[in-house]
């Protein structure tokens, strides 16, 4: 499936006390790229909560990590789905420092579940998103 890129700065705030990006951090920036992926598809997760009752939320992740980003630096942050399964996609992602070539700062593989929003029991994707996902819109 196609792999979806969404640029971040990195700011001083973002940053620990060696002048690199905390390591917790790098979970935001993919967190931020997964947001932005699925509002591309049109689909904005406050709308998914209230009118069909779904969010999503993540059940397990690895992370490696390959070199430090700094303050100031330009990072892409990509995202491909690895997987669709009843009521869970598998994204792969990665962390580049913008340039040429672009350097691969950390990688994970996370899990994502879809579970009711009133109750966070497990459920399945719903046809409307998994048909963009695939379309790859």
């Amino acid at each position: 499936m196609n792999a979806f890129t969404w640029p971040i700065r990195v700011y001083y705030e973002d940053t620990d006390s060696g002048g690199v990006v905390y390591y917790a951090n790098y979970l935001k920036f993919m967190e931020r790229a997964r947001t932005e992926w699925l509002r591309s598809l049109g689909f904005e997760q406050d709308s998914l909560a209230r009118d069909a009752n779904l969010l999503f939320t993540v059940h397990s992740l690895t992370l490696t990590f390959s070199r430090p980003a700094r303050f100031n630096d330009m990072l892409e942050i990509l995202s491909r789905i690895d997987s669709i399964r009843g009521a869970s996609l598998i994204f792969e992602q990665k962390i580049l420092r913008a340039g040429k070539p672009a350097e691969i700062l950390c990688s994970g593989r996370i899990r994502v579940a879809c579970v009711y929003a009133d109750s966070f029991k497990p459920r399945l994707i719903p046809r409307m998103i998994t048909m963009e996902i695939l379309s790859g819109n």
